[in-house]
């Protein structure tokens, strides 16, 4: 059995032989920190690029373009009424301009990189395994190639074909389990069969319960919404609200943060209504990919939550080619979108799609107005779902104008407030009760944590607030590197 450092010293040489650094939390969050010598590298590498460097590129201030750029302010755009139907005004940040298009190479960076520093995974030996409902597991194996560690991907066989396809060109190892979004379960069981399987090899890297997954947007999605907000705040305008559909819950976890700048704000966890687990304890399926449920991820802090929102999958899908169909765009310019916005629209895929309409339920179940701005998030874009489109229009035929027109008028502008709930006290504690049903009973947590997590009040700060503990051991790794020397 190796020691932790023995297997600290692999790391060290791995991270030596593929000229790896990592960055820091501080860095992610403030890419002006990161050294000069490596931005001028980066001017070199495209944005997918294999390249170790890309590391640095983990984050919201990427400039918007493939090849060779720099950092700027935080990627957003505004949804104006036009599209929302509402007065207040709603704020998203865009998850295409990260490494694989997707804001998860940040939710994968955090549980790999901390068991990377800390001696708890050996890259010359093990593997990561990522098990996902689709973007994560894509992060987790681009995360992995660039710190010179293999991966394994476990995501529903139901999931977009690009994303498959993109896996293999990685060269993970890439197993599709039975059933759609919603079967998350079957990737666990899956994760269990293989580790039991090949204990010494693989290390599971579960994004519901890895706690590196919500410290990332804590640290870096949090300070970015605060530094949007900082920027788009006119005379009284209050941050009023965050809406994110609760996946994993990771990017949830900037809540915590926001929740100490803005203690009134109110923040919505969405589901998709075809299977309404904090709702009404239900079950089923729904194609709102990147969104995986029957279940309460163990990393949610469900007591920090306001509401819960059911999202319906018809209607999104109904959206998603209102936005991107050319009779869609051409609507939506009668309607007085803007056309330089229009063409952003490829910006938001399905469940993005599925934020905005949240936050529109959120604005009018609270009878928000121009004061308020709400935030929410698009994880990443129709680059993704080129397919999706496809299927849809051999389902339903041709999108036409008139189909335009009612998915207009019946899917956007007739958002209404229906499936909310307003939590109470009780309402949370029923809602944090169904972990003990997935974590105690399946996947071995304690019931002391459980318990911990509802009645300890430093729990979740002791958690998130070791982010500048990490970027300590960071440091100190690549220091015992030495090849930040080079860029001095």
């Amino acid at each position: 059995m190796k020691t932790k450092e023995q297997i600290l010293e692999n790391t060290i040489k791995r991270c030596r032989e593929k000229h790896i650094i990592i960055p820091t939390y501080k860095q992610m969050r403030n890419p002006e920190l990161i050294p000069e010598k490596i931005r001028a590298k980066l001017k070199n590498i495209g944005l997918w690029d294999l390249n170790s460097l890309n590391m640095f590129r983990i984050t919201w201030k990427n400039e918007p373009v493939k090849f060779g750029g720099g950092f700027g302010g935080v990627n957003y755009i505004e949804l104006p009424k036009e599209i929302t139907g509402v007065n207040a005004r709603i704020l998203m940040l865009i998850g295409k301009f990260f490494p694989t298009g997707s804001h998860k190479v940040g939710a994968t960076f955090g549980p790999l990189v901390e068991k990377l520093v800390s001696g708890e995974f050996d890259p010359t030996t093990q593997k990561a395994l990522w098990p996902s409902t689709g973007n994560y597991c894509r992060g987790g194996a681009y995360d992995s190639y660039l710190l010179g560690c293999h991966s394994i991907a476990i995501l529903p066989e139901e999931m977009s074909q690009e994303r498959f396809d993109w896996l293999h060109e990685i060269g993970a190892e890439v197993y599709a389990t039975p059933g759609c979004e919603s079967n998350v379960k079957e990737i666990y069981d899956k994760a269990k069969e293989l580790c039991h399987a090949r204990q010494d090899e693989i290390v599971n890297l579960n994004q519901f319960s890895e706690i590196g997954n919500a410290l990332w947007h804590y640290a870096v999605t949090g300070p970015a919404m605060e530094e949007v907000f900082d920027l788009e705040k006119k005379g009284e305008q209050r941050f009023s609200a965050l809406f994110l559909t609760q996946g994993s819950a990771g990017t949830l976890g900037c809540a915590e943060y926001l929740r100490k700048k803005y203690p009134t704000f109110k923040v919505c966890a969405g589901e998709a209504l075809q299977c309404p687990t904090l709702l009404y304890n239900g079950y089923g399926g729904h194609r709102i990919e990147g969104i995986g449920d029957k279940h309460v991820p163990w990393i949610h802090n469900i007591k920090n939550m306001d509401m819960v929102a059911g999202i319906d999958d018809e209607p999104n899908m109904h959206i998603m080619r209102l936005f991107n169909e050319p009779e869609g765009k051409k609507l939506l310019i009668e309607k007085g979108v803007d056309p330089q916005l229009l063409e952003k629209l490829d910006l938001l895929g399905i469940s993005s799609i599925a934020n905005l309409m949240g936050a529109i339920k959120m604005a009018k179940y609270y009878e928000m107005n121009e004061n308020d701005i709400i935030f929410t998030v698009a994880t990443d874009s129709m680059e993704m779902y080129q397919s999706r489109t496809i299927e849809e229009r051999e389902r339903l035929g041709e999108f036409d104008n008139k189909a335009a027109e009612v998915v207009y008028s019946a899917d956007l502008m007739g958002i209404g407030i229906d499936h909310m709930i307003e939590m109470t006290y009780y309402e949370k504690r029923r809602m944090h009760n169904l972990k003990y049903f997935t974590w105690i009973e399946q996947q071995g947590k304690t019931v002391e944590e459980l318990n911990a997590q509802w009645y300890d009040d430093n729990y979740w700060k002791h958690q998130l607030e070791k982010v500048d503990l990490w970027d300590e051991e960071i440091t100190e790794f690549n220091e015992r590197t030495g090849l930040l020397k080079e860029y001095e």
